[in-house]
């Protein structure tokens, strides 16, 4: 009954601890006793969780509000994930914004964000 219950559909938001500042591998992502950090490495951005990710995928959003996804492929385990994107360059300068969003899954549950990440 459990194991059923646990891979139910469900939903959780993610906030930003503190700030998000990817270049800087300062950004975050908070939901109860999960978190998910967001770094640039020589041109992919990557992903670390505290639990094993079945899937997971980053939208960057542009200025229209179009969503370009870049879903990652995992690295070493299923808790690394890493997708070759442009992120590096568009946050390189001091006070440079993008809004993203990322969708992590696990088992039937489903943890979104949307959130800006800004150059300090």
């Amino acid at each position: 009954y459990r194991e059923h219950q646990a891979s139910q559909k469900r939903i959780f938001v993610m906030q930003v601890q503190d700030k998000c500042d990817i270049n800087a591998n300062q950004c975050v992502l908070k939901s109860d006793q999960f978190l998910l950090s967001l770094s640039n490495e020589n041109g992919d951005t990557v992903i670390n969780s505290t639990y094993p990710l079945d899937t997971a995928t980053l939208f960057v959003v542009d200025s229209n509000n179009q969503a370009y996804s870049h879903p990652l492929g995992m690295t070493t385990s299923p808790y690394y994930w890493r997708a070759k994107t442009d992120l590096e360059q568009q946050l390189a300068t001091r006070g440079a914004r993008q809004k993203l969003r990322i969708i992590a899954n696990i088992k039937g549950g489903s943890y979104i964000s949307e959130f800006t990440s800004i150059t300090q």
